[in-house]
Formats: structure tokens, sequence, C-alpha cells
């Protein structure tokens, strides 16, 4: 089975919290580089993860794109194998997308990029939002294709609370499989999973403890930007992120659990009307966020990647 490689970005801002002195922090991210063939020299696709998860999310996406593109799956800053950020404040999308410049520029330096794709789910996807939608960034070449997984400039209220009720809250685990159980409570709008497929979803979300067992691999100060997030810095992003959406070029493709709390139905017809016009797919029995495991969800990803874009078609 193919696996990636764990590398890390040295990337400006906060100092982290571990190297208070150097004034910078790593990134750390999953290289699927060496599955690829002639077809993935120079095409580069980014999948970035949601808020309180980690890169190996994409592991079943990233073997389905590996053979066709260097596949780049961030842990972002206070999550996985990241330095956590000695600021709080750090925490949030400016900065996100600042380490994602620094990567990108350190891919290109090894091997130039001549296309660039991005796969975002949920915070992931407002990170290449924000990327994709200003012209004047340093990005090594334009996003020609953009994966919004459930999220849109306009995000649920309700969805913010149900979020803000674990999120960065303490937990200790004895076991892999009460880890697993108690994640997924939190999780039910990732639709049905196996218990293998979830148990593979739920390892990397785990580090081990001092104590012993288990602690789930994110700074918990995560929680501090996004718990000061007040009705007014709420509607102020909002519009930002609608004027960065309707400056995108890219090729948009937008996926949608159908029982989503986050991405409500009205903004995802704004976002087919307005701006780069995204391709809608929605999918039953999911809520927030299809996790890409699923092979139909897989497919419908490769074939907008890998094909015309458009259609969806090889």
């Amino acid at each position: 089975m193919i696996e990636p490689r764990l590398k890390y970005v040295s990337c400006p801002g906060p100092a982290a919290a571990i190297a208070p002195s150097s004034g910078a922090h790593r990134m750390a991210f999953w290289d699927w580089d060496g599955a690829g063939g002639p077809a993935a020299e120079g095409h580069v696709i980014v999948c970035a993860h949601g808020l309180s998860r980690q890169g190996r999310d994409f592991d079943t996406l990233a073997r389905a794109l590996a053979g066709h593109a260097r596949v780049i799956c961030p842990d972002v800053a206070g999550r996985g194998h990241s330095d956590w950020l000695a600021d709080p404040a750090g925490y949030q999308i400016p900065q996100y997308a600042a380490d994602m410049l620094a990567l990108l520029a350190q891919l290109h330096a090894e091997s130039p990029i001549q296309t660039l794709d991005w796969v975002g789910t949920s915070m992931g996807g407002l990170i290449g939002l924000v990327l994709a939608g200003q012209p004047g960034l340093p990005l090594p070449a334009p996003v020609r294709r953009l994966v919004l997984n459930d999220v849109g400039p306009a995000i649920e209220p309700q969805a913010l609370a149900r979020i803000g009720q674990y999120l960065g809250v303490p937990a200790h685990y004895t076991s892999l499989e009460q880890a697993a159980d108690a994640l997924w409570k939190d999780s039910q709008g990732f639709g049905p999973h196996t218990r293998e497929q979830w148990l593979q979803l739920s390892r990397p979300m785990l580090r081990p403890a001092p104590q012993g067992g288990f602690m789930l691999h994110y700074d918990p100060a995560i929680a501090v930007s996004f718990r000061a997030m007040t009705p007014e810095l709420a509607e102020a992003g909002e519009q930002l992120l609608w004027q960065l959406y309707d400056q995108i070029t890219a090729q948009v493709l937008l996926l949608r659990g159908a029982q989503s709390d986050l991405l409500s139905p009205q903004t995802a017809q704004a976002m087919q009307q307005r701006g780069p016009c995204a391709r809608l797919v929605q999918f039953e029995g999911v809520g927030h966020a299809p996790t890409l495991v699923d092979p139909a969800q897989v497919a419908v990803v490769t074939q907008f990647l890998l094909g015309d874009g458009g259609t969806g078609e090889p």
C-alpha cells in the first residue's frame, strides 16, 4: 500500500511554543510524491483538512490521485505533527493562508509547479478560497481547480454552536477503540462508515498522553479564536469571503452533505449563481462534512480534478 512521507516547512509568523526564539513555526505535511509517474510532473494537488482534523484524513483520496499528481496534505498549525503556536490569536485563516504560501514556495523550489489544484474540507476550503480569490498573492501557479467540501462564504450559526461544544475540550482515552467511539459522537455528520474506516480515520487524531493512553492531536488553544468570534466579526468575515469568492477564476466543485448544518442550501445555490458559478454535487445521508472515503465521493473529486473539470468526465 502506498504511504506518504512526513516533511516540514518553516513558516513565518507567530513563534512556536516549543521554540519561542526561532521567530517561526514548522508546519508538517504529508507528501504522496513517491507514487507519481510522468503524468504527475508539475501537477500539485493540496488537500487541506477541517478545523479539528489533520492531513491523514485524505489518505483514501490521496491514494486515488497519487499516480496522477503530487498530492500534498498539510497538518495545519496546531494540529497533527505541526508546531503549536505560542499566541493562540494566530489560529486563524490569514496565518494558515500565509503558511500555505510558504509551503507552496518550498515545493516550487524543489520541483516547479505548473498546475495547482486545491481540495479543502470546511476550514481547509476557506483557506483555498482565500488563496484562489486574491490574484496578487505570490502563488507559483494560479489555482486551476478548487474543491470546496461542505463550506462557503456563509457559515450557519447553529453549526458553529455545535462545534463549539466539543472543540478544545480536554479528553483522555485509554485505547484507540474508546477514542474512536468518543470521536464518533461528535462526527455523526460524516455519514456512514465501516468500523475499520472509522478506526483508520481516528488513529491519526490521537497522540500519546503523558500519563499513558491517548489525547487528541491538536492544541486546545485553537478554540480561543473560534470562541472569540462575535456576530459582528462573523458578518464582516462573510462579506469579505463573498468578495474573494466572486474574484475566483478557478473552476469550482462544491460538495455538500445533503443534511449539512454548516453549508445551507441557500448559500450553495448562491455559489452556483455568482462568481465562479460552482458545480454542486450533494451526497445523501451525509451532513457536515463528507470525508471523501466513500468510493462515490472519491470518484466525483478525482473526475473533476483529472477530467475536464466541467462535466466530471475523464
